[in-house]
């Protein structure tokens, strides 16, 4: 892992898609700041995709995937694909499951809360929980412990799990955010990551980061990855000097330097038009 900042000007010059964390690796203490959406803009001017990929309830990402300048958002930790509609407000929404899978995955993951709570009675669902339609959300015990406990009661019960820097979560079906990521940079992008990885670049910060970290070999970490180190099989390839998202500025300044190109003016955000939709 290396300082970003040492990295060559033409490190990123493959790279045409941005995948990215979102909490604390965009945010900052929950807080997006205005230099972090206009890195997301610089992105769009020149015409990368960029698609946070997030374990953010549903409810989060319809809002991004209106609103913000980004090409789609992968959510609940690669349960579903939400795309902003070619010159609409609509959404094309696509999940892991398919739609006669969906109700008894949402059947099973409530009896697996039940679950977890009699066994655990510390375990709090998350407040965003009401927001969710593919996973389990779990508030971050403060006692390692519990955490533990919430991990273990989940795996019993038959759910995949991991821990990031807000959520114990579970869901079902086996897949997380790189195989999700595989499958919408194929059927949406027509990009194959197992032949042309070096076309994407991520960001993240946490442990729920790790099998994008090991598979990808353009990866960056945020500073505050350091806390999580001793918990990913694979260290991200850099790091950057700041935190959240000012240190995703950071990846954003490196990435558009590999262009050497002057960094266009920050225009209104238009939805490209070449991509497909699902």
């Amino acid at each position: 892992m290396q300082p970003l900042f040492t990295a060559s000007d033409s490190e990123f010059h493959s790279v045409h898609f941005v995948l990215t964390d979102m909490d604390e690796t965009l945010t900052y203490q929950g807080r997006l700041a205005a230099a972090t959406y206009t890195a997301l803009e610089r992105l769009q001017a020149y015409g990368i995709r960029v698609i946070p990929v997030t374990a953010a309830p549903a409810g989060w990402c319809d809002q991004m995937a209106r609103m913000w300048p980004v090409d789609g958002v992968i959510g609940e930790n690669g349960g579903l694909f939400f795309q902003r509609a070619i010159g609409g407000h609509e959404l094309h929404r696509h999940f892991w499951h398919s739609d006669a899978e969906q109700a008894r995955v949402s059947s099973r993951l409530q009896a697996i809360a039940r679950q977890v709570q009699a066994r655990v009675p510390e375990a709090i669902l998350a407040s965003d929980q009401p927001f969710r339609l593919t996973s389990l959300a779990f508030s971050l015990p403060e006692h390692p412990e519990t955490r533990q406990a919430i991990v273990e009661a989940l795996g019993e019960a038959g759910a995949d799990v991991t821990v990031n820097n807000l959520w114990v979560l579970g869901w079902l079906g086996g897949y997380d955010k790189l195989s999700m990521s595989r499958r919408i940079l194929a059927e949406v992008y027509d990009l194959d990551i197992n032949e042309n990885r070096d076309a994407v670049i991520y960001s993240g910060d946490s442990t729920n980061d790790a099998p994008m970290f090991d598979f990808f070999r353009h990866t960056v970490g945020v500073s505050t990855v350091r806390k999580y180190l001793s918990q990913l099989p694979t260290p991200p390839a850099w790091i950057t000097q700041g935190a959240g998202g000012v240190g995703f500025v950071e990846v954003v300044d490196k990435l558009l330097a590999s262009r050497q190109l002057p960094l266009p003016a920050v225009t209104a955000f238009e939805p490209p038009l070449s991509r497909r939709r699902i």
